[in-house]
């Protein structure tokens, strides 16, 4: 096994190679996640969920805080929840301007629920570019985010980038799927599944189900996969990605995920088999597939736990996320993760890191990307959230580790979610361990290839206004370094 390579904790690592080209959510804090990215027509979109916080706060989600990061309404509607999509094109973006070269493309309407007025989308989850049997051009596909008392998920469609419009959902889709995550094309089909439900599930369907269609524009789905691959505890689909002539699919299990794979050949539901079980043979700890790519023809899966790597309902984490490898013949490498025996033999950390990239903050892999000949993971780094959990229930541990190195002095060192890279998938390198000297920074979670670099989206909801101890008293101020963030990388030298 290779020695862990020292841990690098640099803000300012990649200044020279990365450019913040959007702040502020765009100049409004309330866009915390820019939840979905794609390249389309020569720009670059984004989607963005609004006060992931404040939604957070009203759901019945089980949290631990003893102070609430960002002050909120009394109802989270009295804010514009509206979810928004914006459009950046290079040529028209002034260098060293953030927020320059962008324009609102798109924003959700407002439906009438029962009498009250409300968004038709809180957020727009995923997005992608494909062009279906009657689409006589490629379209811009968008999966959204949809309040509880709205009218359900449903996806949109553009031609243009600026016009969305509703295509028909799939037989068996109702109002309480709220969320789709997953908007997959591979082999001339479009892939999705019903990510999560109303009443305080946004992750869990319940229902690890996968729709496909050729002609997605009619409403032409069909199931292709067996009821939740014939296990009652896949409680969702929650990454696919298309390598070769596979589909490969990660479920969330709470004794740990599986991936399947299948080849589309014949009429659904098709075969298929599966080539990692009971989350690599880690279990619990890797609870959920959170990210895929593909990289030398090479399948990549990173692993998470739900709500930040701590899934207080089923008693699971913290707990970093592992990386795995998997090869066209099924066989798979465990490349940042726990050494350890496993039925199919003994698993060694190729690139000598821990869980995590040995950082027990990361609580999952969140995104990964392939581009221009490096592959990169984009983690979740809860260390500024330390600031308002329930110090009384922190194991004693990691009270000790606290009380050496200061609570404000830990968020300043490590503070900011990492982005690593890796020309072979074995010998990794940091991007940026701080997210890029934001502490706010605490997730990337769209990584997107352009002709122009690599898009950076990084998640922050602390704003408006964020807590803070100030003169011994807790108090909400202005953050100006609240809302979401993205950056484009330029080409690396070798």
């Amino acid at each position: 096994m290779k020695d862990a390579p020292p841990r690098a904790r640099n803000p300012g690592l990649a200044s020279k190679h990365f450019e913040r080209i959007a702040m502020n959510g765009f100049g409004d804090k309330l866009n915390a996640y820019p939840h979905s990215m794609a390249w389309f027509r020569d720009r670059l979109y984004v989607g963005t969920t609004r006060s992931n916080l404040c939604l957070f706060k009203v759901s019945k989600i089980q949290k631990r805080l003893d102070r609430w990061p960002v002050q909120c309404p009394d109802y989270v509607y009295d804010q514009d929840m509206r979810a928004q999509i914006w459009a950046f094109d290079p040529a028209a973006a002034t260098p060293g301007t953030p927020n320059s070269g962008w324009t609102l493309a798109s924003q959700s309407p407002w439906i009438d629920a029962d009498g009250e007025k409300l968004p038709r989308e809180l957020g727009y989850r995923g997005m992608c570019v494909f062009q279906g049997e009657s689409d006589d051009t490629e379209h811009l596909y968008t999966a959204t985010y949809a309040p509880a008392r709205g009218f359900g998920t449903r996806i949109l469609r553009s031609a243009d980038g600026e016009s969305f419009d509703e295509i028909p959902m799939p037989e068996g889709f109702d109002k309480s799927i709220i969320t789709l995550r997953l908007i997959v094309p591979h082999k001339g089909w479009l892939f999705t599944s019903p990510t999560g439900r109303a009443g305080g599930m946004p992750n869990v369907s319940g229902n690890a189900v996968i729709f496909g269609s050729r002609d997605p524009a009619k409403g032409k789905w069909e199931v292709i996969n067996p009821p939740a691959f014939g296990d009652p505890g896949n409680i969702g689909v929650f990454e696919m990605v298309g390598c070769g002539e596979y589909l490969y699919a990660g479920t969330a299990n709470i004794d740990g995920y599986q991936i399947w794979r299948t080849r589309l050949e014949g009429n659904p539901p098709f075969a298929w088999e599966c080539v990692v079980e009971r989350g690599a043979f880690r279990g619990k700890l890797n609870q959920g597939v959170a990210s895929f790519t593909v990289h030398d023809g090479l399948v990549y899966a990173g692993s998470g736990i739900q709500h930040g790597g701590i899934d207080r309902a089923n008693g699971v984490g913290p707990a970093g996320p592992e990386l795995i490898r998997i090869h066209e013949d099924g066989f798979w490498d465990l490349i940042v993760g726990t050494e350890r025996e496993t039925p199919v033999g003994r698993k060694v950390p190729l690139s000598g890191y821990a869980p995590g990239f040995d950082n027990m903050f990361n609580g999952y892999f969140w995104q990964m990307e392939s581009h221009d000949g490096w592959i990169y993971v984009g983690t979740f780094d809860w260390t500024v959230m330390v600031r308002y959990s329930e110090q009384e229930r922190w194991p004693t541990p990691f009270r000790k580790m606290i009380e050496r190195f200061g609570m404000e002095k830990l968020i300043k060192l490590r503070a900011g979610a990492e982005l690593y890279r890796s020309r072979d998938g074995e010998n990794w390198l940091p991007v940026t361990t701080q997210g890029f000297g934001n502490e706010f920074n605490y997730g990337i979670r769209t990584l997107q290839s352009t002709p122009h670099g690599l898009a950076t989206g990084f998640v922050n909801p602390f704003g408006p206004k964020v807590g803070l101890d100030i003169d011994n008293k807790f108090r909400y101020v202005d953050n100006p370094n609240g809302g979401l963030e993205v950056w484009l990388g330029s080409h690396f030298e070798e």
